[in-house]
């Protein structure tokens, strides 16, 4: 394999790109040990310190995982740790409870201009459109509407997500090798219109929240807009902010 140097300063971050390079590659998949940090240190021709430097940053940003004794890890969306980093939504007695995804729609479609400008695409291009319900304790609590850049997932079907029995986005990773590590939201209050209060088994007008959620993968690169209306009766959102 041919070395990589790094040229432009802070060395440290620039170590972090090429890190990121190898993860974007798929040189090192989820859940995999990355090499030790004296093993990049004579990859990249740096000191052990810039590469820790570099780790400990992408660790703080969810890309690896330190484990005691072990080694750095990719970080995975199979990882039980992970799996409420993207989904806030948590009771209000504070306990922990997953929910159950039902899938409702699962089509292929061509990328109006909207879809398009927000997932970095061309107009026409190919999406996927999703459409399901996250139930909690079996009561309908959130609906979704999720656009996917169609060419990453490639076979993806409703029978597929009815089959599924890990997470969204531990699916497109496990299946379609797709990782998302970091999202942007907008929240919002809205009043519950006559279809999302059907299924979500409110009235009419009900306060819900509104949550629209851009999922990018390495790269910067946008792969998920995303949707969706929350009942909070019993649940409310929760972020940490340090």
């Amino acid at each position: 394999m041919p070395r990589e140097s790094p040229t432009f300063s802070p060395l440290y971050r620039q170590i972090k790109s090429l890190i990121g390079r190898a993860l974007e590659s798929g040189e090192w998949r989820p859940g995999a040990s990355i090499p030790s940090e004296v093993e990049l240190a004579q990859r990249f021709r740096v000191s052990q310190g810039t590469v820790r430097k570099a780790i400990d940053e992408m660790a703080a940003e969810n890309l690896l995982v330190r484990r005691q004794g072990k080694g750095t890890f990719v970080a995975s969306h199979d990882d039980p740790r992970t799996h409420f980093r993207f989904l806030r939504l948590m009771p209000n007695s504070g306990a922990v409870e997953a929910p159950l995804s039902v899938p409702l729609e699962c089509l292929r479609a061509k990328a109006g201009q909207e879809v398009a400008r927000v997932l970095g695409i061309e107009p026409g291009a190919p999406v996927i459109l999703i459409r399901r319900v996250l139930k909690f304790a079996d009561r309908p609590t959130v609906i979704e509407e999720i656009y996917l850049r169609g060419e990453a997932f490639p076979g993806l079907n409703l029978a597929i997500l009815k089959e599924a029995h890990r997470s969204l986005y531990s699916l497109f990773e496990v299946r379609f090798g797709v990782r998302m590590v970091r999202a942007e939201e907008r929240l919002r209050a809205v009043a519950a219109d006559r279809g999302s209060a059907e299924l979500l088994g409110v009235a009419e007008g009900t306060a819900l929240l509104s949550v629209e959620r851009i999922a990018f993968s390495y790269g910067d690169k946008a792969m998920e807009w995303r949707r969706g209306l929350y009942v909070t009766r019993e649940h409310f959102y929760h972020n940490e902010l340090s």
